[in-house]
C-alpha cells in the first residue's frame, strides 16, 4: 500500500499534503492525517503527526478533535489517537464496490483460462477475498467472498506481500503463526521470504497445493492499486499445470494493468 508520501510525491519535502485547485484545505488535511494514521500503524500522538505532516500542533488538534467527535477517531487515555469504528463501515462499503468493478476484469480471465478467479486484498494482518467469478469447470474451485485467509499459505499473500520490507514480513507471521494447512505449507519466516524474492523475480506468486491439496493457484499484484489487491486464478493441479502457468501469466499482467487503470480512472472523480 503505497504510503502517504508516495501519495503525495509533491508534499515529501514540505510534509504537508499539498491543497488541490478548488479543493478544501481542511478536508484534504484532515484525510492526509488518516492515512499518515494508517500508515503508522493505527495510532499516533500529536507530535508524530506534527512531525509527518509538518502542520503545525494547534492545527492538527482542532482537527483531530473534529475527526474525534464524528467517530473516525478516537483518543486513549494516554492522549495518543487511534482510528476509529466508524471507518470499518466505510472500509467494508469500498472493498465491496472494489469487487463489483473488479468482476468483469475476472470474467475475462474465466473466459481465457477456463478456471475460476478471485480477487483478494490485505486486510490488517489476513488476506480478504473480495470477488470472484467461477469457472464453468464441473471440478471447480470456490472460495467464498469475505473469507479470511492468513498470506503464507495462499498465493494471493505472496503476491500482496511480495513488496513489504521483511522486517515487516517477519513481525507479520510472528502475529499470525504459519500453521501447515498441507504438507506442503511454507511455515518459516526464511521460507517464506525466499518465496517473496521468488515473485519479485518472476513477477507472479503460485500457491501449489500449499492452502489444499490437489489445487494450484496463480495470483498478481494489482500495481497502484489504492489499497494492495492482487487477482489469482485457481484449478486443479492437473489443469494448472506449468505450462498452462507460462501461458495464463502474461494475460493476468495485462488484466491487472487494465484493472489498475480502472480504479484510477473510478477515484480521479472528475468534474
Amino acid at each position: 500500500m503505497p504510503s502517504s508520501a508516495e501519495r503525495n510525491p509533491a508534499a515529501a519535502a514540505s510534509g504537508a499534503a499539498p491543497v488541490s485547485p478548488g479543493g478544501v484545505q481542511s478536508l484534504e488535511r484532515a484525510f492526509d492525517l488518516l492515512e499518515r494514521m494508517a500508515d503508522a500503524g493505527g495510532e499516533v500522538g500529536l507530535s508524530e503527526l506534527s512531525a509527518s505532516s509538518g502542520l503545525p500542533l494547534p492545527t492538527i488538534h482542532r482537527l483531530m478533535r473534529t475527526l474525534v467527535s464524528c467517530g473516525y477517531v478516537r483518543q486513549h487515555p494516554n492522549r495518543r489517537y487511534a482510528l476509529g469504528p466508524r471507518l470499518i463501515r466505510l472500509g467494508e462499503s469500498s472493498s465491496r464496490l472494489l469487487g463489483t468493478w473488479a468482476r468483469p476484469y475476472l470474467a475475462r480471465l474465466v473466459e481465457e483460462t477456463g478456471e475460476t478467479a478471485n480477487m483478494a486484498l490485505l486486510d490488517g494482518d489476513q488476506v480478504v477475498y473480495v470477488a470472484q467469478v467461477p469457472s464453468r469447470h464441473s471440478m471447480r474451485m470456490f472460495t467464498e467472498v469475505g473469507r479470511r485467509v492468513l498470506p503464507h499459505s495462499t498465493g494471493v499473500g505472496k503476491a500482496l506481500l511480495a513488496g513489504t520490507p521483511a522486517d515487516d514480513v517477519r513481525q507479520l507471521l510472528a502475529r499470525t503463526g504459519m500453521p501447515a494447512a498441507t504438507e506442503r505449507t511454507i511455515t518459516t519466516p526464511e521460507g517464506f521470504l525466499e518465496a517473496l524474492e521468488h515473485v519479485r523475480e518472476v513477477g507472479y506468486a503460485m500457491d501449489d497445493n500449499e492452502q489444499e491439496l490437489g489445487v494450484r493457484c496463480i495470483a498478481v499484484a494489482v500495481p497502484d492499486s489504492p489499497t494492495a489487491a492482487a487477482i489469482s486464478i485457481s484449478g486443479p493441479a492437473g489443469r494448472v499445470t506449468e505450462a498452462a502457468t507460462d501461458k495464463f501469466v502474461p494475460l493476468m499482467q495485462e488484466v491487472a494493468q487494465q484493472l489498475s487503470k480502472a480504479l484510477a480512472s473510478t477515484g480521479s472523480g472528475g468534474g
